[in-house]
């Protein structure tokens, strides 16, 4: 049963923070006021590089701890848990000594696989639930052992974890993110590793779920309110997200508004349906799968344009524009797509620009792209499991736009229910390590018909812009 009592206390391994926070056992809800944050910022070159510095990311994590401890926030806690970003990855050599820093899923350096005549891309893809993508270990492997002489590989959470406990050992939802698991099996999956060329013994191993380790000695010092306290394996944040969110079943899409954007839906791994090329397909944990479909612009894109547009406060939301209105369409492609599309960054459009246009106009129209992106995922999943999935929103970009929320609720067609609990990830990580099945509490919205009108009649003209978008990034290079 799951518990109901004490606290958790859950780190959350973000690309551009480190965060540790104390939240109820009773609901995974924060506790006010015990949440301390690292800042991250990732160093990016011309080359298409993009790296986190290990250690200072790890110090950094520690650090939020001893903030917590001096706040007296590390008493009566009884389980550790934790959520990461997919997808990193670190090469270390023959003495576990880290030979690059972290690679994030942000930086594009890979190289082209070696495939076999009879590779099939499409059962692969079935099979792992990715793609052969720079995002995934498949590629990232070989061209970081054409750079370093590496004896292994491992990623972010699995390097924390390791630190906290002294355990070299990842879970099947981050190692699902490498693109080198076997969904079915829940093990690495041999053909991934072939392409990638290296042995499993080579990367960390995969626990169960109801795996946990304990802290170091050293750490039992640091933090003595933390002396025997079950260390949880890390949960992948889009799964965590998920969860955290509220939607932890097939009959529910979440969709989820940070810096890039997804819709998932939770379900069994077991039967699962026939994942279709245009999707991805994680784990949750040992019984969950994740399917969905990712977005590089979302709060990247408001932050972005705010701040082209010099945007006070005040004005950041297009409150004076009608939902769909605009006569201005925007393909949000400023980050490119993410796989199996191949469009590169630097690919946004605007459409229908004209000397009446104003700032809450640009803005209207980017929020509203960016709204029929997430859609398409939408749409694609009711299909998949043959029902008009209910809908939960959640995340930063959710939580601070009213206008963007009722515009997905629009463009959606459907009723969305907007988790009231802005830390989702964490709350995700702590609902799978425990059992729970936390509600997400917060405004029931309903489509306003003269704007899912508008949006309506607004698609296919957008959906042609965007043919257009797609055609001429791969025609102009």
């Amino acid at each position: 049963m799951p518990r109901t009592d004490g606290r958790l206390l859950a780190l959350d391994l973000g690309t551009s923070s480190a965060r540790a926070l104390v939240l109820s056992a009773a609901d995974a809800s924060p506790i006010p006021g015990a949440l301390a944050r690292h800042k991250v910022s990732a160093r990016y070159g011309a080359a298409g590089e993009a790296t986190l510095d290990l250690h200072d990311y790890v110090e950094g994590l520690l650090g939020c701890l001893d903030e917590l401890q001096a706040g007296g926030h590390l008493e009566g806690i009884t389980d550790i848990v934790m959520s990461s970003q997919w997808h990193s990855i670190v090469a270390l050599d023959n003495r576990d000594r880290p030979l690059t820093p972290v690679i994030p899923w942000v930086d594009t350096r890979s190289v082209e696989p070696k495939l076999g005549a009879d590779f099939d891309e499409h059962a692969f893809h079935a099979r792992t639930g990715a793609w052969l993508h720079r995002l995934y270990w498949t590629r990232r492997i070989p061209w970081l052992m054409s750079e370093v002489q590496a004896d292994s590989f491992a990623g972010l959470p699995d390097l924390v974890l390791e630190r906290l406990t002294g355990a070299r050992v990842t879970s099947v939802s981050i190692a699902s993110g490498t693109g080198t698991l076997d969904l079915a099996r829940g093990v690495y999956d041999e053909e991934a590793l072939e392409i990638a060329g290296v042995k499993p013994d080579r990367l960390p191993s995969i626990v169960p779920t109801g795996w946990t380790g304990s802290l170091s000695s050293e750490f039992e010092r640091r933090w003595p309110g933390l002396v025997g306290v079950p260390v949880h394996p890390p949960t992948g944040d889009g799964a965590a997200s998920n969860v955290g969110t509220g939607g932890y079943d097939e009959t529910t899409a979440a969709v989820t508004v940070g810096t890039s954007a997804a819709v998932r839906v939770v379900h069994p791994i077991d039967n699962a349906p026939e994942l279709p090329w245009e999707l991805w397909r994680y784990r949750v944990d040992d019984k969950r799968a994740v399917t969905g479909m990712a977005f590089s612009a979302a709060g990247n894109l408001h932050a972005w344009l705010t701040g082209v547009l010099q945007l006070d406060k005040e004005h950041q939301e297009p409150t004076g524009v009608e939902i769909g209105s605009s006569r201005v369409i925007a393909v949000p492609f400023q980050a490119g797509t993410r796989p199996p599309e191949t469009v590169p960054s630097g690919s946004g459009l605007y459409f229908g620009l004209s000397f009446d246009d104003t700032g809450a106009d640009l803005l209207a129209a980017s929020l509203q792209g960016a709204s029929l992106e997430v859609d398409r995922g939408l749409r694609m999943l009711d299909g998949l499991f043959g029902r008009q999935l209910s809908v939960v929103l959640g995340g930063g970009g959710i939580d601070a736009s009213a206008w963007w929320r009722r515009c997905l609720t629009a463009t959606f067609a459907r009723p969305t229910t907007v988790c009231a609990e802005a830390e989702v990830g964490a709350r995700g990580a702590a609902a799978v390590a425990l059992g729970l099945s936390p509600d997400p509490g917060g405004e029931h919205l309903r489509p306003v018909d003269a704007e899912v009108n508008r949006v309506a009649a607004l698609r296919p003209r957008y959906s042609a812009l965007r043919e257009l978008a797609v055609k001429a990034s791969k025609e102009l290079g």
